[in-house]
């Protein structure tokens, strides 16, 4: 048993010295779930290799995984995020790319922006509501 986790601390050394994670690693280390990657391999944004039934990540899997998070993170789409890593692959300038991230971010504050107005707009009017009602149980 002993000779056996020697091994498997062996290999997980080997794979780090590689940049390769399992899933599990990196799930772990992202603190994600490892059902959560296989969706994003499903929807094409992630292509890990595989060695038999496992698939091993690379750093560049790792790097994608997080921009995939980040972009979540800040509210966008999957589509939106398909579509720049996409352009990260085709465009070795990443021009395009940049130029479709600034679209993107802006399109996305505008919309925040938007929002925070209109919940600023309902909090003004549930502290008047709660004020009038506040003055009509003290006139009770």
């Amino acid at each position: 048993m002993k000779n056996m986790l020697s091994e498997k601390n062996k290999n997980n050394q080997k794979a780090d010295a590689e940049g390769l994670y399992s899933i599990t690693e990196l799930a772990g280390e992202l603190g994600i779930s490892t059902r959560t990657i296989r969706f994003y391999e499903t929807k094409k944004l992630l292509s890990p290799d595989r060695v038999g039934n496992t698939r091993v990540f690379r750093k560049r899997d790792r790097a994608r995984l997080l921009l995939i998070l980040r972009g979540k993170r800040l509210g966008f789409s999957l589509r939106d995020i398909s579509e720049y890593l996409s352009l990260y692959d085709a465009d070795e300038t990443q021009a395009h790319q940049m130029a479709l991230l600034r679209a993107k971010v802006n399109e996305r504050l505008a919309l925040l922006e938007s929002q925070k107005q209109d919940l600023e707009t309902t909090i003004a009017e549930l502290k008047e509501i709660r004020e009038l009602s506040e003055a009509d149980v003290q006139k009770s």
